[in-house]
């Protein structure tokens, strides 16, 4: 026996899944259920324990030794008897109560029974013959007497084949057998001993049982000694496979303590689960799925404890309130430019995708001109990261010249604290940047007329702004971002301050298009939204003026609009972008709650999802893909609850999630009740499925929120269909596989429900969700609703 002295951060546990199977030749996987617990404690198997855990299996041996002995004795009352059929005792003494208490036959009866019968029922053809050979034996005088003539002998052939005289079957025989005759001293007598037998075995099997019980108890609990508990390991990773030994899926669960949940890691998709659905895919015993690999950490080790490690952001908070004004500003700002610049990048690649496939088809000879333009885009993306650089560099050199001349004068206190004095300095930087902004057209004529051979002009068409002329050269121009609904806004704007831009200058043409701006979106806000339309998804402040946003949190995301980088088409629109970001670079902290600020810009972009989960179900649900697009209505009719809950205009409208989801469950159900009805192994299997995976778990969703009449008629009709089954008749395969699911359909809320998570869309790519809402709205008008009777 091995003991260990040290153990490693972290144990893992191969799990034997696989056996060669030498019959068929080939190798099999093993399904057999194997539980394990989230804590394990390795303390049992340390060397400094060994004493302990020698004496504690020794007594271990001992009672299992014991529980053998008793459940022997136990054997031999419940498997009474000394021939091959044995029963248990006590029902066998209750037999003979029931016996002796069963009236016996009556006087008249039992008389005429005394009369003897002659004849059997069946006389065998042996006693026949017996009978016969016995009477050759006789003397010849007493044979030729005995010898009936032949006529008598036929006669009384005649009636021995007759049946039965009456005498018999008219006897009034009891219903149960009898004794013929008993006293009522002998029946006290036997039922009084019997009954007390019975008592007293009863009780000597409930004594072994309790005392079974008992012992079986100490031994589970042998290692629940405080001693044994000091190295306690936590399941931290649960690697598994779905399939058979030649093929199959996997994928891992893995713990994050941060969080205190569980993660899912299917291929790219990375969603939250829970340890019931742990156990479901793991243990095994119930379908293909089953683990192969557990991982435990050490859980009193600080880097893997949650509670033991600190948490980075209170240490980084913490570390913030120590430096001064200016830097506080400087990280925020940062921090802020740094998210915005990580949703532009990703909006970048999700409008790089079509590129990509379209570039794909081109043919083979336009491949060295078909590489020129994609120059241009990552020189977008290094433009972006340079001057994001610049800006960084810029700032932080400001704060820490602030900082060092602070110090120097008053010392770390005055470094430390809040600096007053250089506030009203903050208006240089933007004079500065004003004149260069009015110096910035004569450089631009000189650089353009300098660079003209290289630099080349394009007309291009935006949508309900017409034709504006693009440099081939602009510093971050992309054609998606500006064809959608925000950015055709912001152009018309510019495009409406052009007088005043030229007469006063880039900040007043900035006031000019904000404004115009402004009162455009205010206007949209305001008007009454059709079934084909909904303005909310044309621009963010529309969503934030119908559902009352603060007024700080709309001013800074429209000024954002207008720093966008991609304004950066002509001289024009660059100066109002520069006063634009100069003037987002003025608001401190103080001036702005950035964590309201983010916070309703999550719900617009959760909101955005849910419109297009809703309409990515409906155009699958006309195409007749119901499995796929109630994925995305589960998810979108869930997500939408969520923003219903802040307001009524935060999200969709509920009735019409919910009035398709009912449509789609209508049709998958009846799709896996004609699979049932095939009886063939793989369409039954599929139909039962489409019930555990999709049906049962939207039933489960929709119960547990407020349910509305349509819905739950619909799950009645559901339900009575499967229902049905049970008065007709049919397979024996059919029946367990109705009796299996059958229970969970009917009381749904007992189980632990988790849906897989439809396709990632991205929300936040730069499409204009208006006109596929409009097209898809159009299309399902003609639709009518389902009415469940």
């Amino acid at each position: 026996m091995r003991w260990f002295t040290k153990l490693p951060p972290v144990l893992t546990f191969e799990l034997s899944r696989f056996e060669f199977n030498q019959s068929l030749g080939q190798p099999e996987k093993i399904h057999n259920k194997l539980e394990f617990p989230q804590i394990i404690y390795m303390d049992r198997y340390m060397y400094r324990s060994k004493e302990l855990i020698r004496s504690k299996r020794e007594y271990i041996r001992k009672l299992k030794e014991e529980i053998k002995f008793l459940q022997l004795k136990l054997e031999r009352y419940v498997k009474y008897g000394s021939g091959p059929a044995r029963f248990p005792l006590p029902d066998m003494l209750k037999y003979v109560i029931e016996f002796a208490s069963t009236k016996p036959a009556s006087e008249s009866s039992s008389s005429q029974s005394d009369t003897p019968v002659t004849l059997p029922v069946h006389c065998p053809v042996s006693e026949l013959t017996s009978e016969g050979s016995a009477s050759t034996e006789s003397s010849s005088q007493d044979a030729e007497s005995s010898f009936p003539s032949p006529e008598d002998s036929q006669h009384k052939s005649k009636i021995m084949s007759k049946p039965l005289p009456s005498s018999q079957s008219s006897m009034e025989m009891p219903t149960h057998p009898a004794p013929r005759t008993v006293t009522d001293e002998e029946i006290n007598f036997v039922k009084t001993c019997l009954q007390r037998w019975r008592s007293e075995i009863e009780q000597d099997i409930q004594d072994l049982k309790n005392c079974i019980a008992s012992t079986t108890q100490t031994i589970e609990q042998m290692y629940c000694d405080p001693l044994l508990r000091q190295v306690p390991y936590r399941l931290h990773a649960v690697l598994v496979h779905e399939g058979q030994a030649n093929a199959g899926h996997y994928w891992a669960y893995i713990y994050n303590q941060p969080r205190q949940i569980w993660l899912k890691y299917n291929d790219i998709s990375v969603t939250e689960s829970s340890w019931e659905e742990l156990e479901r895919d793991s243990y095994g015993g119930l379908r293909n799925v089953s683990a192969y690999c557990l991982m435990y950490i050490n859980d009193k080790l600080p880097h893997f404890n949650a509670e033991a490690a600190p948490n980075e952001s209170d240490q980084m908070l913490g570390e913030v309130d120590a430096l001064s004004v200016e830097l506080k500003h400087y990280i925020q700002e940062d921090n802020w430019r740094f998210e915005q610049e990580v949703e532009e990048w990703e909006e970048e690649q999700s409008c790089k995708i079509p590129q990509m496939e379209s570039s794909t088809s081109s043919s083979s000879q336009d491949f060295s001109t078909s590489q020129e333009p994609s120059v241009p885009s990552s020189h977008g993306v290094r433009c972006l990261s340079s001057e994001h650089a610049v800006i960084v560099k810029e700032q932080t050199a400001q704060a820490i010249a602030n900082t060092a001349r602070a110090y120097e004068k008053s010392g770390v206190e005055a470094a430390l604290s809040e600096l007053k004095e250089p506030e009203p300095k903050k208006p240089l930087p933007q004079e500065t940047n004003l004149a260069e902004q009015s110096e910035q057209p004569q450089k631009a004529n000189d650089a353009e007329s300098a660079a003209q051979p290289n630099s080349e002009v394009s007309e291009v068409e935006i949508p309900s702004v017409g034709r504006i002329l693009v440099r081939s050269d602009a510093d971050g121009y992309d054609e998606e971002v500006m064809l959608s609904p925000a950015m055709q806004g912001v152009i018309l704007a510019i495009a409406k301050a052009r007088q005043t831009f030229d007469r006063d200058g880039s900040e007043a043409g900035l006031i000019k298009a904000f404004h115009e701006e402004y009162s455009r979106l205010y206007q949209l806000a305001k008007e009454t939204p059709t079934s084909h339309s909904d303005p909310r998804l044309q621009h963010v402040l529309v969503y934030f003026f119908q559902n009352e946003a603060p007024k700080r949190v709309v001013e800074r995301t429209l000024l954002e609009q207008f720093a966008d980088k991609n304004l950066s088409y002509d001289e024009r629109s660059i100066s109002i972008m520069k006063v634009a970001q100069a003037k987002l670079k003025e608001i401190g902290p103080d001036d702005m709650n950035m964590e309201e600020y983010k916070k309703w810009h999550e719900d617009y972009s959760l909101f955005r999802k849910v419109s297009v989960y809703l309409l990515t179900g409906l155009e699958l649900y006309q195409k007749g893909k119901y499995q796929e697009a109630l994925s995305y209505l589960v998810y979108a009719y869930q997500s939408n609850a969520a923003l219903l809950l802040k307001g009524p205009r935060r999200g969709v409208k509920e009735s019409v999630i919910a009035l398709y989801r009912r449509k789609c469950l209508l049709e998958l159900n009846a799709k896996a009740a004609s699979l049932f009805e095939t009886n063939d192994d793989h369409s039954v299997t599929e139909g039962i499925n489409v019930m555990n995976e999709l049906i049962i778990p939207c039933i489960h969703l929709i119960i547990n929120n407020d349910i509305s009449k349509d819905d739950l008629d619909a799950i009645e009709v559901m339900r009575n269909h499967w229902c049905s089954y049970l008065g007709q008749d049919i397979a024996e395969n059919l029946q367990l596989c109705l009796g299996e699911f059958l229970p969970r359909l009917l009381e749904p809320s007992a189980e632990i429900i988790v849906l897989k998570e439809p396709p990632t869309i991205r929300p936040n790519s730069p499409y204009d969700l208006c006109s596929r809402f409009a097209a898809v709205m159009e299309s399902i008008q003609g639709i009518s609703t389902v009415t469940v009777k």
